[in-house]
C-alpha cells in the first residue's frame, strides 16, 4: 500500500469520524474510501476495517459528550440488546439484498429530512432525556428497546447513518434536544459497532493494523466534532442533520441506480 493511499485513508477517516461525532453517517465516508483505494478488498474486511476505527472514534466522541450529558449513562441500560443486535446483523450481512434496502432507506431519509426543515422546532428543546428526569415509562421503554434492538440489527448487516437514526429515534420517543440525544446515541453507537466488530474478528476479516491506524485519526475527527457539537448547540446539530441527510441520500442513489 502507497504512501498516497495511507494518507488518503488517513484524512478520510479523520472526516469520518468528525461527521460521525457530530450526527453519525461516518460509514459512507470511510467505507467507500477504502474499498476505492483497495479494489482487492472484500467488503467484510472494508466493513471490518470501518468498525475498528469506528469504535475507538464513536467511544472517545461519547466519552466528551456524557460529562457534558450525564444522563446519556443511562443508555447503557439498553447496551446489551444493542450490542446482540449487531452482531446478529453482522451475521447476515452476506444475505442481506443491498439493492433491495437502499430504496427503503433513501425514503426514510428524504422524510427524515423534509420533517426536520418543515418543524424547526424539533430537537431544539429540553425534554425528558435533557432534564435527567426518572427512568422512562413502560411503553417508552419497550419502543426504545425494539429501536435499539432493530437499528443494532440495521447497524451490523448494513449501517450507513446508524447514529443519525439512534439521534432521531431518541428525540422522538425521550424529546429533548440534539445535543443531549446525540450522547445517548453515542453510547449506544459504541455497542452497536463493538457488536459487529466481534463477528467480523471471529470470521477472520479484520486487518488489524490498518484498522488501528486509521483509529488514531478517527479519534482527532470524532474529538473534534464532538466539542464542536457542545460548543455550537443545538442548531449546528440540526444544519449538518440535514447536510448529511442529503448526501447520504445522494451517495445511496448513486449507489442504486448509476453505481
Amino acid at each position: 500500500m502507497s504512501t498516497t493511499v495511507i494518507s488518503l485513508l488517513l484524512l478520510g477517516s479523520l472526516a469520518a469520524g468528525w461527521v460521525d461525532a457530530v450526527v453519525g453517517g461516518g460509514g459512507l465516508i470511510l467505507i467507500p474510501l477504502v474499498m476505492i483505494l483497495n479494489p482487492g478488498m472484500s467488503n467484510a474486511q472494508a466493513l471490518g476495517i470501518n468498525k475498528v476505527a469506528a469504535v475507538f472514534g464513536t467511544a472517545s466522541s461519547a466519552a466528551v459528550l456524557t460529562r457534558r450529558v450525564p444522563s446519556a449513562c443511562r443508555a447503557l441500560r439498553y447496551a446489551p440488546l444493542a450490542l446482540l443486535g449487531s452482531a446478529g446483523g453482522a451475521l447476515i450481512a452476506s444475505s442481506v439484498d443491498k439493492q433491495v434496502m437502499r430504496p427503503v432507506i433513501i425514503v426514510l431519509l428524504v422524510a427524515v429530512g423534509v420533517f426536520i426543515l418543515l418543524r424547526p422546532s424539533f430537537g431544539q428543546d429540553g425534554g425528558a432525556a435533557g432534564r435527567g428526569s426518572p427512568a422512562p415509562r413502560a411503553r417508552t421503554f419497550l419502543a426504545l428497546t425494539a429501536v435499539v434492538g432493530g437499528i443494532g440489527v440495521y447497524d451490523g448487516a448494513f449501517g450507513p447513518g446508524t447514529g443519525l437514526f439512534l439521534i432521531l429515534s431518541f428525540t422522538t420517543l425521550l424529546g429533548g434536544d440534539f445535543i443531549t440525544n446525540a450522547a445517548w446515541a453515542k453510547v449506544i453507537n459504541v455497542f452497536t459497532n463493538l457488536g459487529a466488530l466481534v463477528v467480523f474478528t471471529i470470521h477472520g476479516e479484520v486487518l488489524w493494523l490498518l484498522g488501528l491506524a486509521l483509529a488514531v485519526t478517527n479519534v482527532i475527527g470524532a474529538q473534534i466534532g464532538a466539542r464542536m457539537v457542545i460548543g455550537r448547540g443545538t442548531g449546528f446539530v440540526r444544519v449538518v442533520i440535514l447536510v448529511v441527510v442529503v448526501a447520504m441520500s445522494a451517495k445511496l442513489g448513486y449507489d442504486q441506480f448509476l453505481g
